[in-house]
């Protein structure tokens, strides 16, 4: 398979027409080998408009989902960035010139993964998904959905910093953009998405009596 056709026609097909037209952006989509981010067996599976399993559940976010999260983030180089289950963001926005943390909590994504971030710069982090390595970050992304505001999260983001998420309680979700001020976070809502929810933030079972 030519995946570097593949990769152009799915920044034509998937993120051009889908009015991504931040020129970096393209560029960085088109630089990093998707394909590297899922077993060799799966790899043919990259470019389609699907959510392929990288391992352990986590999957890629389409294209076209990501990249308008991308956007909307309007990261610049220089910044920092801390990707949640979104190892393949990582690499974009490494490739935007960020420094870059990614964070799992089961190593057998990075078992896949982490040949290709260590090669774009990024740093890898196993720990809880509920906890975010570290503070201070102008960006948080993730390629998974979120089941409600992840409060811990926007605790991590610096005064000024933004974090692209979609939060999702039934069929379908929808991406927002949060920006930490001096005063509080402002939330905006950007368009429906459905990528799988993580279970490491769904909230503890209650029972009545």
């Amino acid at each position: 398979m030519d995946f570097a056709a593949a990769r152009k026609v799915m920044v034509d097909s998937q993120v051009r027409v889908n009015d991504v037209t931040d020129r970096g952006l393209q560029a960085a989509l088109l630089a990093v080998p998707r394909e590297r981010f899922l077993p060799d067996d799966r790899a043919w599976s990259a470019y389609a408009e699907i959510e392929p399993e990288i391992a352990g559940g986590r999957r890629l976010m389409m294209a076209r989902d990501l990249s308008k999260l991308l956007m909307a983030l309007d990261a610049k180089a220089g910044e920092t960035a801390l990707a949640i289950a979104a190892p393949y963001a990582a690499a974009v926005l490494a490739r935007l010139g960020l420094t870059v943390t990614a964070q799992e909590a089961d190593d057998a994504v990075f078992g896949v993964t982490g040949a290709v971030l260590a090669e774009e710069g990024v740093r890898t982090v196993v720990a809880p998904l509920s906890a975010p390595a570290g503070a201070g970050y102008d960006i948080i992304i993730s390629e998974a959905a979120v089941p409600g505001r992840p409060e811990a999260w926007l605790g991590a983001l610096k005064v000024g910093g933004r974090m692209a998420v979609v939060e999702r309680s039934g069929p379908v979700g929808k991406a927002v953009l949060y920006v930490r001020g001096e005063q509080g976070v402002s939330r905006r809502e950007l368009f429906n998405s459905t990528p799988p929810v993580l279970s490491d933030l769904a909230p503890d079972p209650t029972f009545a009596l």
